[in-house]
């Protein structure tokens, strides 16, 4: 399970397929908007540069280059209703944009069933072939 930090670049890992949308727990997003909402979808499509747009000056261009608006849409209304998008501005904070933008959830290693102690072997049997393995020693 992951959780992600970055509403725009979270949405686009998801639509190249980097993270699974049943990975995702929650995206902590740095927005206020309805994506069912065909204003508010406007303005964020084109903010963050998608289709031919050139992006705002309030936002990086993520979506550049990307033309599929209607499985952002998608994307983003089937989070919102699942409960897995929280706009921490909708309820008067401002977070800020961090360079890192997605975290791994994991269980205690004295509380893991054996299942799940077989499922964490094998990730960072995974990860470890890849980059650093993580460990629950690791600061988080």
């Amino acid at each position: 399970m992951k959780i992600g930090l970055s509403y725009s670049r979270c949405i686009r890992d998801i639509i190249d397929g980097k993270v699974a949308m049943q990975d995702v727990l929650v995206i902590v997003a740095r927005t206020d908007f309805d994506p069912r909402d065909d204003e508010q979808w406007r303005g964020i499509w084109e903010g963050y540069g998608g289709g031919s747009s050139p992006g705002s000056i309030w936002s990086n261009p993520e979506w550049a280059g990307y033309d599929d608006e209607d499985k952002f849409r998608s994307v983003s209304i089937t989070l919102l209703e699942q409960g897995k998008l929280h706009q921490p501005r909708q309820f008067g904070a401002h977070p800020a944009r961090m360079s890192y933008y997605w975290l791994d959830c994991v269980v205690p290693e004295d509380e893991m069933s054996p299942a799940q102690q077989k499922a964490w072997d094998n990730y960072q049997l995974i990860t470890g072939l890849s980059n650093k393995p993580i460990t629950f020693n690791d600061d988080f």
